[in-house]
């Protein structure tokens, strides 16, 4: 299992730990890619969260939609609904962030379905995430739960595979790359 630790501002602070805690957890657990997402603070605190984070830890390191932040990390995960807000056309506004961010930086996206999964085979990316595996706390807009049927999904994408929502160290999978896991770290 190759560890993608997703640190949520608004997970640490239910849990009542530090950012430091949850980046020593992540460390102890060999994530190979932390994600720092915070959906309620400004660019400024964001930036601080990442330099913060770097300082104490030297693998990947990507941040949620901030894209305007990519030189503080090594790369950015959007949405679905991100995407749209570049470009109505997911395609073309994959090939906007990317020319923002760079050939370097790694560029991440979320999928839910077969047909994203297909769609995100055109585009520049290095991963997708896949999901949701199964109900969460972390994420309460959850849609749909693909459960089993994830693994196959994730057999028609041509870049990485991260399972997201609700994966656990101990999910077996045979087509994806990353187990993504938020507050499952800290429990």
């Amino acid at each position: 299992m190759r560890l993608y630790a997703l640190c949520d501002q608004d997970m640490l602070e239910d849990k009542g730990i530090s950012l430091e805690e949850y980046i020593n957890i992540a460390k102890e657990n060999s994530a190979e890619i932390i994600q720092y997402r915070n959906k309620n603070a400004d660019i400024a605190l964001i930036k601080q969260q990442l330099i913060n984070i770097r300082k104490i830890y030297d693998g990947f390191l990507i941040v949620n939609d901030a894209y305007e932040l990519v030189e503080f990390c090594d790369g950015v995960h959007v949405g679905q609904e991100d995407l749209r807000t570049i470009d109505k056309d997911p395609i073309k506004a994959v090939k906007i962030l990317r020319s923002v961010i760079g050939k370097d930086k790694i560029l991440g996206i979320s999928t839910h379905n077969k047909d994203e999964v297909l769609q995100a085979n055109e585009m520049d990316l290095n991963y997708i995430g896949l999901g949701a595996y199964r109900a969460t706390k972390t994420k309460k807009d959850v849609n749909v739960i693909l459960g089993a049927s994830l693994d196959d999904i994730a057999s028609e994408s041509k870049h990485y595979v991260a399972a997201i929502g609700g994966v656990t160290k101990d999910d077996k999978f045979k087509n994806v790359d990353y187990h993504v896991i938020g507050s499952g770290l800290v429990v």
